[in-house]
């Protein structure tokens, strides 16, 4: 009976991610739209080492751009005076001074809405600092908003691998998302559990963005990204996420610290109920781990190949589409379990952080501490 179970659930699983893999619409060459301007706003704490490249692919995007504003988030690196030293040969970039956080706001999304505050184009496009624009990428996103009636699109980027412990761990990001996410369903369905959004290039409509409350209206959230995709379908507006990595490229992650730091603070936060938490713990453990651990035990009696041999298969195949689909090195697959280990050791340091009040920590900000409920 387990084994049907096991089987059963991840034969549902694989349909998930073999639909995603095969029809998530991807941002895509269109009839170019240069008849829009477009507010370019980067919060930027502490990012010397992206903001100039970040900055050379924006205003690269020509007279789409009508204007560029970076909030330095109190940096105490070189960032702003990086800024302003670009904006002298480029006018169109300005550095907006930090002012002091208020209580009960997250530090990106009070950026954000300051940067809102500031912006004077019809649209709006928010971009991390360590996020790389394709040529043209702006006006693809604008004709996809366009063409797709939504004022609020995000280009889900696609990832930049370099270390070994980025190639072997970050693949895990979409294979959490995409292997329970109906992303081909979005397209066609305004409910709001199917809102989904990646905070590192949100574009959208400023008129709408103001009516709706905007960051504001999510201010305490850590995944005000897809936190904002959800309120927009709420209220009756449409928001899409769509595959971008062919015109959005990132660099997450430097470091095995860096990497475990920045997933440490969205892990838990990023659920309604501890409840629904335990139960993806116990889901990635049964079901993707659990069959690696047990299968060499199976093999050993000989026969047909076994339930758990088939599984561990099935999670291969999962993550092999994944591969081919994101173009991640295919040898990350192989090394699934240890990458899955990882995970689940993650997922609950982040969650006995937030539980014992001790909070998760990110550029020198504690969020949660005190043991409040996590984030939506």
């Amino acid at each position: 009976m387990a084994s049907l179970v096991l089987i059963a659930g991840l034969s549902v699983v694989f349909l998930i991610v073999a639909a995603n893999m095969a029809f998530w619409p991807r941002v895509k060459p269109r009839l170019i739209r240069r008849d829009q301007r477009v507010s370019v706003l980067i919060p930027a704490r502490d990012e010397e080492g992206t903001i100039v490249e970040c900055l050379q692919a924006v205003v690269e995007q020509e007279d789409v751009v009508g204007e560029v504003l970076v909030y330095d988030d109190h940096s105490s690196d070189r960032t702003a005076d990086l800024v302003r030293a670009f904006s002298v040969s480029h006018p169109v970039v300005r550095l907006v001074e930090p002012a002091l956080l208020q209580s009960g706001w997250t530090g990106k999304n009070f950026a954000c809405a300051r940067l809102a505050g500031e912006a004077s184009s019809p649209w709006m496009l928010f971009l991390d600092a360590d996020t790389k624009l394709r040529k043209d990428a702006i006006c693809l996103m604008l004709s996809e908003a366009t063409e797709r009636d939504v004022t609020l699109l995000s280009a889900w980027p696609g990832l930049d691998l370099v270390g070994f412990w980025e190639k072997l761990l970050m693949p895990m990001l979409n294979f959490l998302v995409f292997s329970v996410y109906p992303a081909p369903l979005s397209v066609k369905s305004s409910l709001p559990a199917l809102g989904l959004a990646h905070g590192a290039c949100l574009l959208v409509h400023r008129e709408t963005y103001g009516r709706l409350g905007g960051h504001a209206s999510v201010r305490e959230q850590i995944f005000e990204d897809t936190q904002l995709a959800r309120l927009w379908r709420r209220m009756g507006e449409r928001s899409l996420c769509l595959d971008g990595q062919d015109v959005v490229r990132v660099r997450m992650y430097g470091s095995l610290r860096e990497i475990w730091a920045g997933f440490l603070k969205n892990f838990y936060p990023g659920f309604r109920r501890k409840s629904s938490f335990w139960a993806f713990i116990g889901m990635h453990l049964v079901f993707f781990l659990v069959p690696f651990l047990l299968a060499p035990f199976e093999a050993l009696r000989g026969g047909a190949l076994g339930p758990l041999q088939s599984a561990a298969l099935m999670v291969l195949a999962m993550r092999l589409l994944m591969a081919w689909r994101f173009r991640y090195p295919f040898w990350s697959v192989l090394l699934h379990p240890v990458a899955q280990l990882f995970l689940l050791a993650l997922g609950v340091s982040s969650w006995w952080r937030c539980s014992t009040g001790k909070g998760v920590v990110w550029k020198g900000r504690t969020y949660l501490g005190g043991g409040e409920t996590p984030g939506f």
